[in-house]
């Protein structure tokens, strides 16, 4: 029946977009947290771009609608707001965790999809571009209002971050030059080949339900 596969469809797309957001704060926690987000952005915004766009598109092109994309990255942003609440009920300040800002790119992402009259190949393309260059930038504006993440970093320790986790000064100069510059470049480059192979993916798991 359509309406059960639909269902089942989009209940696929839920535990899925709540096992990426488990990943970017499992996956060296480095990435999640408002210390790293801030000396490591450029790190921080290729991660967060690439794992946006290649869940989002997969599920974009498996459904075919419009807006699946944008439900992705809200069911993301919900999750982790439930586990910062967690952390801050544990005695740790607001400031302690930075929620990436997920949807506003994957809206571009489902206009793009939209626009071109559900062009698979344009959304891999512009949509991919977009992502990657759009995230970046929300995510540093998202990051200005956090009054000293160093000071965060280093007044409530976590016990389980690695030695080679521990929070380091930014190198002015070298990596951390122009990250505002950097993010959204490298970003933009990595986010289309990272969005075709979430189309790939699409296709080998209609291969798969034949």
């Amino acid at each position: 029946m359509v309406w059960l596969r639909r269902t089942t469809h989009y209940l696929f797309i839920v535990v899925v977009a709540v096992n990426s957001t488990l990943l970017t704060i499992n996956a060296g926690d480095y990435i999640f947290y408002t210390d790293w987000a801030w000396t490591s952005f450029v790190v921080f915004s290729i991660a967060q771009s690439t794992m946006l766009v290649v869940g989002a598109i997969y599920y974009m092109l498996f459904t075919g609608v419009p807006g699946t994309a944008t439900y992705y990255a809200t069911i993301m942003t919900i999750y982790t707001w439930v586990a910062k609440g967690a952390w801050f009920a544990l005695g740790y300040p607001m400031d302690f965790i930075t929620v990436p800002v997920w949807i506003p790119s994957a809206m571009l992402l489902d206009l793009t999809y939209w626009a071109t009259r559900r062009n698979k190949h344009a959304a891999i393309m512009i949509g991919g571009t977009l992502v990657g260059l759009s995230l970046p930038i929300f995510n540093m504006i998202n990051l200005l209002p956090v009054r000293d993440p160093l000071e965060m970093a280093f007044k409530y320790p976590r016990p389980t971050l690695p030695p080679y986790m521990t929070p380091i000064e930014p190198q002015v100069g070298k990596f951390y030059n122009s990250p505002v510059a950097l993010g959204p470049g490298a970003g933009a480059v990595l986010s289309v080949p990272i969005a075709a192979l979430g189309a790939k993916l699409n296709t080998w798991t209609y291969r798969w339900m034949a």
